[in-house]
C-alpha cells in the first residue's frame, strides 16, 4: 500500500512543478533571454517532423467522418446540410484536438526524454557550472517552437480534413464539391479559423512545457526517462481535452439552464 500513497504524492509534486514551470517560462520570455538558434532547431522538429503524420490523419479522419455523417443525413433529405456539419464539428473540435494530439505524442515525448535523458546523466547540472540556465536554453526555445508551429500545423490539418470530406462525398455520395463546400462556407465563420488558431497556440504550450517539466523532473536512469516520456504524454492529452472544454464553454455560445 505504500508505493501507491508514493506514486501518487510524485505525480503531485510533479503536476506542481508543471504549474511552477509556466510561471518560470513567462518570467524569461518577459525579460527577453532566448536562444534564436535553438528555436530554429525545435521549430523543426515541432513542425515539418509532424507533418506527414497530422496531414495523414486528418485527410482519413475527415473522410470517415464524412462518411458517419453523409449517411445519416442523406437519410432526412439534408444532403445540403452535410459540409456544414463537418464544419461545425470537425473544424471547430476533432482537427484542433487530433492534431494536438499527435504533437504530444511525437514532439512532447521528445522533449520530455531529451530533457530527461539530460538530467539523469547530470548534463544539465553542467548547464549550471556554465552559468546557463536550463530554462533559458532547453525549455524556452522548446516552447516558442511548439507554440508557434501548432496553429500552423492546425491549419494544414483543417485543410487536409476538407479536402478528404470532399473526396469522401463525391466518390461515395454522389454530392458535388462546390455544393460541400458551400455549406462549410454557410457555417464556418471567420471568427472560428481564429478560435483554431488560439487553441493551436494553447494547445502548444501545454505540450512544450508539460513534456519539458516531466523531462526536468526525472530522476533515476534510462526507466524512469522512458516513463516520464509516457507519462508526458498521457497527462497531456488529459490536459489538452480538458482546456478544450473550458475554451468551449468560454467561446461559444452555452444555453442558460
Amino acid at each position: 500500500m505504500q508505493q501507491p500513497k508514493n506514486l501518487e504524492h510524485l505525480f503531485t509534486v510533479r503536476c506542481f512543478a508543471t504549474v511552477l514551470l509556466f510561471g518560470q517560462v513567462w518570467l524569461h520570455f518577459l525579460q527577453g533571454k532566448t536562444y534564436y538558434r535553438k528555436i530554429l532547431e525545435h521549430t523543426v522538429t515541432a513542425g515539418p517532423g509532424c507533418v506527414s503524420p497530422v496531414l495523414l490523419v486528418s485527410v482519413f479522419s475527415g473522410m470517415i467522418f464524412t462518411i458517419q455523417t453523409a449517411r445519416e443525413l442523406i437519410q432526412f433529405g439534408a444532403e445540403n446540410t452535410i459540409g456544414g456539419a463537418f464544419a461545425l464539428a470537425f473544424c471547430r473540435e476533432l482537427a484542433p484536438i487530433l492534431t494536438a494530439s499527435i504533437i504530444a505524442g511525437q514532439v512532447g515525448s521528445a522533449f520530455a526524454a531529451e530533457i530527461g535523458a539530460m538530467r539523469v546523466t547530470e548534463q544539465i547540472d553542467a548547464l549550471y557550472m556554465l552559468k546557463t540556465n536550463p530554462i533559458d536554453y532547453l525549455v524556452l526555445p522548446r516552447v516558442i517552437a511548439c507554440c508557434l508551429m501548432m496553429p500552423i500545423m492546425m491549419i494544414f490539418a483543417l485543410v487536409m480534413g476538407i479536402s478528404g470530406g470532399i473526396f469522401a462525398a463525391a466518390q461515395f455520395y454522389q454530392i458535388p464539391p462546390e455544393i460541400f463546400l458551400e455549406s462549410v462556407r454557410s457555417f464556418l465563420e471567420t471568427s472560428d479559423v481564429f478560435i483554431i488558431l488560439l487553441k493551436g497556440l494553447i494547445f502548444g504550450l501545454i505540450v512544450s512545457i508539460n513534456g519539458c517539466s516531466w523531462g526536468l523532473t526525472t530522476r533515476g536512469g534510462a526507466r524512469e526517462v522512458g516513463e516520464s516520456a509516457t507519462t508526458a504524454v498521457v497527462t497531456t492529452w488529459v490536459a489538452i481535452f480538458i482546456m478544450d472544454f473550458i475554451l468551449s464553454l468560454l467561446l461559444f455560445e452555452i444555453p442558460s439552464f
